[in-house]
């Protein structure tokens, strides 16, 4: 199986790319909003340490926004909650998905939370900075502050496009990054 890691800015297109590869994706973005949603102990945990937030089940985007602009320390909580979940969700997809010849991982902090393998391929979307605020702004809870906070917790794009074996240059036309994501299949494959 070939893994394949979709890195890149915050907007800049990853899960769109994603999707067009057409083989499994993992979108830990999709299962975090499961969790929030679905799972009750991870509400009771969130809960405990977030008591003044959290206050009822499914969780509301809007506590977990609440939180996080309150205190820096209250997403780093939900973050080392989180993350255990989403990466069992990982393993399971994996294992779910072993003879598959190819899954896609679009998992925001990657990287950062040293999810990939040395064997993995990784590709760097490459987005218009203008464009993807324009993007970013249609969002139903766009929050410039917690856009903000996210990106202090990713590392330096400059440094994820050296560590990727491929960038695609996502102008959000599909025909074309269809057109970039064969080039890379036939090289890989």
């Amino acid at each position: 199986m070939i893994k394949i890691g979709i890195i890149g800015d915050i907007g800049s297109g990853k899960s769109y790319i994603a999707k067009i590869f057409g083989y499994p994706v993992f979108n830990a973005d999709e299962e975090v909003a499961k969790i929030y949603q679905s799972d009750k102990k991870i509400f009771i945990k969130l809960k405990k340490v977030l008591p003044k937030y959290i206050s009822k089940f499914p969780i509301k985007k809007k506590e977990i926004t609440l939180a996080i602009l309150a205190n820096k320390n209250n997403l780093r909580k939900i973050i080392k909650i989180i993350h255990t979940e989403v990466r069992k969700k990982m393993n399971f997809f994996l294992k779910k998905n072993k003879f598959k010849e190819i899954v896609i991982l679009d998992i925001p902090l990657l990287l950062e939370n040293k999810i990939n393998k040395k064997e993995d391929i990784l590709i760097f979307v490459k987005a218009n900075k203008h464009e993807i605020f324009k993007r970013l702004k249609k969002r139903k809870n766009f929050n410039i502050k917690i856009l903000k906070k996210f990106r202090k917790l990713q590392l330096p794009l400059d440094y994820k496009k050296r560590k990727s074996h491929f960038i695609i240059r996502n102008d959000f036309k599909k025909k074309s990054v269809k057109k970039d994501i064969n080039k890379i299949l036939e090289k890989i494959l």
